[in-house]
């Protein structure tokens, strides 16, 4: 799934009885689009929420891996798993599972950037 930003909940900078704020991640100047690694499901049939029932929906998932430094600042716990080359795109959608699985891995440190809150449109 391709992205350009993606946003984690900023505990750090919330204030007390006021909504938690978002941090924004993205790409640094040489990789402004950049991939999210997850599976697609068509027609998904399951109970998903007991007083629903059984449904049928598209679902998506993305994997994750643990983070890295400028995530781990915000999210300690994971980072989504992040494609930035089309061959990165091209072994996560045609590879084996055993080739395919060493992408999951945090994205570089530098790579990556830590939005200021000016910086994203409202």
């Amino acid at each position: 799934m391709p992205f350009s930003r993606f946003a984690e909940p900023d505990y750090t900078s919330h204030v007390e009885g006021e909504r938690v704020p978002n941090a924004w991640f993205a790409g640094d100047e040489d990789c402004p689009l950049l991939w999210f690694a997850g599976a697609w499901v068509a027609n998904w049939t399951s109970v998903r929420k007991i007083k629903e029932g059984e449904v049928t929906c598209d679902l998506y998932g993305f994997l994750t891996t643990s983070p890295n430094r400028v995530v781990g600042e915000i999210h300690e716990k994971a980072m989504p798993v992040i494609l930035r080359t089309v061959e990165e795109i091209e072994l996560w959608m045609t590879a084996p599972w055993e080739e395919a699985k060493r992408l999951q891995r945090p994205m570089p440190d530098d790579e990556l950037l830590l939005l200021s809150p000016e910086s994203v449109p409202a």
